[in-house]
């Protein structure tokens, strides 16, 4: 870690640069010559890329930067602070420290929290900060975290793993084994030093591909920020053998929303034409693929098998977007001719052959205003248009 970037008078000079183009600062001449201009540009990116992400770290003083790529792949506070509600306990050791993001907020709910980091430069940065955030019941350890485990050879409350994506590993499906730390291959060994993981993998992650990598998987928690799901977490329990809890949560900036069922139940679902609402899960839930269970839970009735919308004659709550169907149409050239083109509307697509995109250049639709036109198939595989009202 470059200390000189702690001096002042750089500090300073990276607060300034406060919504500048790093790019063009990178033309202009180094202010302190004898620090690296890549360094102090990197921290002014890092920054940036941390101010609405991080909000903590970037209004705080002395706080270093790793790379903007690293600040790209942590999690950012919102999803941290839930994932810390997940834990308590003694201690928890994290596997995968990074910028430890996540180990500043499991402290303020574990005694003491070990994170272990292979970047030694990383590890470096984040024990710095943790000092000055006052997280002292932190502690830092650089190296090959497997080694480190077996030489501290204690029982923890809680071990925490974030495996990320080998880049020797080609094609787009997302497993487990693929990713370092080999989480599958070294399962049994982290339960002989813990009975409670809990595994933070990337939303690309197919979750019955996941469980057929794992075992004794209690719950999964999908969570989603901004309608965005932004990560997976796998809770396992030693010896745990039944059937897992699907957590799908929708953390918004004016509301939490939550879904809870098993996995893979067999809901049953009735299906129906459009009725007065139209119900939109959000992303957790479309996630969690539980299109049955959300549909039987608040007595709804779906519009078709692949569409995954649902409609009900009396307004109820819902983990998604509600809306009052105020025009049906028939995908038709009349009916879209005199309803639909040239308009200005918000277009979804479920269950539809053709893209948001395509049908929005088709109909010469602008993107944008009051009306929600759902393109979509009804239960008797017609083609429909339902114009929304959001509510």
């Amino acid at each position: 870690m470059n200390t000189k970037l702690l001096d002042p008078k750089v500090q300073q000079y990276i607060k300034e640069q406060e919504g500048k183009s790093v790019t063009q600062l990178a033309l202009k001449k180094n202010p302190f010559p004898d620090i690296e201009w890549i360094a102090i540009l990197n921290q002014i990116a890092a920054r940036e890329k941390a101010k609405g992400k991080l909000p903590t770290w970037f209004t705080t003083e002395n706080i270093i930067y790793p790379t903007k790529l690293s600040i790209e792949q942590t999690s950012s506070e919102t999803a941290a602070q839930y994932k810390a509600k997940l834990v308590s306990g003694e201690n928890l050791i994290d596997l995968t420290g990074g910028f430890g993001i996540d180990d500043y907020y499991f402290s303020k709910q574990v005694n003491n929290v070990t994170h272990c980091e292979l970047n030694n430069k990383l590890s470096t940065i984040t024990s710095h900060n943790f000092k000055v955030l006052k997280a002292d019941n932190t502690e830092c350890i650089a190296g090959d975290s497997t080694e480190t485990l077996k030489s501290l050879n204690k029982q923890w409350e809680w071990i925490y793993i974030d495996p990320s994506r080998r880049s020797d590993v080609k094609g787009k499906v997302f497993l487990l084994k693929d990713c370092l730390p080999n989480v599958p291959e070294l399962l049994d060994f982290y339960f002989s030093h813990s009975n409670n993981i809990m595994i933070k993998t990337a939303p690309l992650l197919d979750i019955s591909a996941g469980l057929s990598e794992l075992h004794s998987v209690k719950a999964i928690h999908i969570v989603a920020v901004n309608n965005e799901v932004k990560e997976l977490l796998w809770i396992l329990e030693k010896d745990f053998k039944e059937n897992p809890m699907i957590e799908a949560l929708s953390i918004t900036k004016d509301i939490t929303t939550s879904f809870s069922t098993e996995w893979n139940t067999n809901a049953e679902i009735n299906y129906a034409l459009p009725k007065k609402y139209l119900y939109e899960p959000n992303s957790a839930v479309m996630k969690s693929g539980a299109f049955n269970a959300v549909g039987s839970r608040f007595n709804l009735d779906k519009l078709h098998r692949h569409s995954q919308l649902y409609t009900s004659d009396n307004l109820v709550d819902f983990p998604g977007r509600r809306f009052i169907i105020d025009t049906i149409i028939p995908y038709q050239k009349n009916e879209i001719k005199k309803y639909v083109q040239g308009g200005k509307m918000n277009v979804t697509v479920r269950n539809f052959p053709i893209a948001v995109t395509e049908i929005q250049k088709k109909w010469k639709i602008k993107d944008g205003g009051d009306i929600f036109a759902f393109f979509t198939t009804n239960i008797q595989n017609n083609k429909i248009v339902l114009l929304c009202t959001k509510i």
